[in-house]
Parts: structure tokens; C-alpha cells; sequence
């Protein structure tokens, strides 16, 4: 399991299907001319617009992270190495993405320490070697002066280039994990809303038990188990988060089972799975796609959360709870490491901020208590 979870095309491919998936469903919604109505509604707002474009942005990011270009390895000689018993050529499981290949200018900027923004010193003092044969203490110059727009780390690499990787993290993190909750919330939800008796009592129980464990100590527990990673921490996190979708998907499945068209289709004899995909389901959609899309950003809050007490991705993967956390010590000592935290946080608010904007707006458009037209 633990191999699985850790093979480079499992990690690659998460944000191409959550995207593609996203893709379809917008494709889907957009024949119908209420979605159209809603759509023309959401982005009437300049602020929304401009919220859509950040979004895009970061998505495209996201999407160039995951694309993985793995060269082949070779020999000492320049030949292509191969398999010594199967013959095949041999590629760089490690590899890097297209945004790496994008970057390369930022991951070569490396420096040997410390820097602060924008700087042309080193920002920690050593002892400098003088022309005469004479030491003295300074602060040594570095190699790309004013080169480092949010400074470089510890290990002297660029704290932009860290924090634009946390980018793939957070998309993944957000919507892998809303596409885990959102098949269990419709399945139970619209199951015991519709056949109520023994089966909402049992779908309740079990999203009752859920519930009342601790999050965390579940995924704790589940990284304990299967180890510490990005997959990982999806997959517990969807396990978690869908009770609250479920709970209110019953409720509202409750009132339209009792409505006039069901019935009508109870009494033709419609069988019913088939009223539930095609009479219960859609009408429940509005609420799926609010509550996706405003869950979005407090799943990516939670990954930082996570990271910062200790079970977040891990190091090997970057974040912006990672660099948080690497941000605890730094801002403990004299003179403080500033800068690491605020680029996290400027990145984080720059997706958070707009994935919020934008959901206020689809609840607006779709929710019918609030609908202007």
C-alpha cells in the first residue's frame, strides 16, 4: 500500500482527473439553461471575475506541477542505460515537472543561506577572509543580488519558488478530496432520505459514529497505518469531511420525496434507483456544488493545520503548512526569519480568498432563498 501511495504517476495524475472530472461536470451543467441563467448571474460581479482568473491561475500552476517529464537515465559514457536482465531503457522515477522545467532559473539561484527580500548581503554574519590575509566579521555578499523577490531559505533556495510548488499541494489537497466526499455524501444521503426505515437508521448510525470520533485522532491513526503523504491525507480527510454533506443531503431528500412529480413517478411505476438519479439527485445539485465549492478552502486551511503540528504531507512534500511550520523555529530567534511565513501566507490567502469570493457568489446565484432572479 505504502508503494502505491508513493509511485510518482499515483501523485502526477490526481490533479489532470480532478480537473478533468471539473471539466465534465461543467460540461454537463452548462446545457441546461438554469446553470446558464446562474452562470451569467456569478460572473455579473467584477470582484468574481477577477476571482475566476486567480483560480485559473492556480490551477494552470497545479496542472504544469503534475505533469511529470522523467529523462532517461545514462551512463557515464552518454549511452542510454537499460535493464540488465528485461533490456528496456531505464527513466528518472524521480524526475520533474513541467513547472520545474519553467522555473529553472529560480532553482538555480541558490544561495548559501539566509537572505532577506530582495536583499545583496547574506543575512546572517560569518567571518569574512580579507585580501590582506586579515579576517573580520561581515556579511557575505550574494551570488544573485537582488535576484530573490521573498528571499531564500536555510539551504539558500528561493522561498518563491517553494511557495509557488505549495500551489499543486493546496489544488490537490482541496479538490481531490472534495471529489472523495462528494459520491459517499449524494450515495448515503439520497439512500436514506428516499428508502428512510431500517436503512436511515443504519446510514445515520454510521454517520453519527463518524462524527463523534475526533478528525484528527482518526487521521492520526490513519498515518500511523499507511504513512505520512499527499494521497494519504486526501483519502482521510474525504473519509472524515463527508458526514456534514450526508446530514444535510437527507434532510433535503426527505422534503422531495413527499413532492408532487416524485409521487407521480411512484405511482407509474418508475423504479427507484431510477427516481433518485433522475428526480432526486438534480435537484439536490445546487447544494452539492455550494458546499464544494465553499468546503474548498477550509480543506486547504486544514492541510496547513495539519502540517503545522506534524502530520501534514510530510517534508518530502512541499506545502505551505510546511513551510509554516519550518517558519515556528525561525521566527523564535534573533534576528527573526520573517519572511518564509509571509509567503506562505500570501500565497495561501491569494488562493483561499478568491475560492471564498467565488463560492459566496454560486451560493447566491443557486441557493433559492437568496436568488435575485
Amino acid at each position: 500500500m505504502n508503494t502505491f501511495f508513493h509511485n510518482w504517476y499515483v501523485k502526477d495524475v490526481i490533479v489532470l482527473l480532478v480537473v478533468g472530472i471539473m471539466f465534465w461536470m461543467g460540461q454537463i451543467l452548462s446545457h441546461r439553461e438554469v446553470w446558464r441563467s446562474a452562470i451569467r448571474q456569478v460572473f455579473r460581479r467584477r470582484i468574481v471575475r477577477v476571482s475566476f482568473v486567480i483560480l485559473t491561475l492556480y490551477t494552470l500552476v497545479a496542472i504544469l506541477d503534475s505533469i511529470g517529464y522523467h529523462p532517461p537515465l545514462r551512463d557515464d559514457d552518454g549511452s542510454l542505460r537499460r535493464h540488465t536482465e528485461r533490456g528496456h531503457v531505464l527513466f528518472d522515477r524521480e524526475g520533474q515537472s513541467v513547472l520545474d522545467l519553467i522555473l529553472t532559473p529560480l532553482r538555480n539561484m541558490e544561495e548559501k543561506t539566509y537572505s532577506a527580500p530582495l536583499a545583496t548581503a547574506q543575512f546572517t554574519m560569518e567571518t569574512l577572509y580579507n585580501d590582506d590575509g586579515t579576517t573580520s566579521r561581515g556579511y557575505p555578499p550574494l551570488r544573485y543580488p537582488r535576484r530573490h523577490l521573498l528571499g531564500t531559505d536555510r539551504v539558500g533556495n528561493d522561498v518563491l519558488l517553494l511557495a509557488i510548488k505549495g500551489i499543486r499541494t493546496g489544488m490537490i489537497i482541496g479538490g481531490f478530496t472534495t471529489l472523495l466526499v462528494i459520491p459517499f455524501a449524494i450515495l448515503f444521503g439520497v439512500t436514506a432520505g428516499y428508502l428512510r426505515g431500517w436503512v436511515d437508521d443504519l446510514i445515520q448510525y454510521i454517520y453519527t459514529v463518524l462524527s463523534s470520533i475526533p478528525s484528527l485522532l482518526l487521521i492520526i491513526s490513519f498515518m500511523i497505518v499507511f504513512g505520512r503523504g499527499l494521497t494519504q491525507l486526501c483519502i482521510i480527510m474525504g473519509i472524515t469531511s463527508w458526514t456534514g454533506l450526508c446530514r444535510v443531503l437527507r434532510g433535503e431528500t426527505l422534503k422531495l420525496r413527499e413532492l408532487e412529480y416524485v409521487q407521480a413517478a411512484e405511482a407509474m411505476g418508475v423504479s427507484r434507483p431510477r427516481i433518485m438519479l433522475q428526480h432526486i439527485v438534480p435537484n439536490l445539485m445546487h447544494i452539492v456544488l455550494i458546499t464544494a465549492v465553499l468546503s474548498f478552502s477550509g480543506r486547504v486551511l486544514a492541510e496547513a493545520v495539519l502540517s503545522y503540528i506534524g502530520i501534514g504531507v510530510g517534508a518530502e512534500t512541499m506545502s505551505w503548512g510546511t513551510m509554516i511550520n519550518d517558519a515556528r523555529q525561525e521566527l523564535a530567534r534573533a534576528p527573526i526569519i520573517w519572511w518564509k511565513l509571509v509567503a506562505a501566507f500570501i500565497f495561501m490567502v491569494g488562493l483561499v480568498l478568491p475560492a471564498n469570493l467565488f463560492g459566496d457568489a454560486i451560493r447566491d446565484a443557486l441557493d433559492p432563498r437568496l436568488r435575485t432572479e
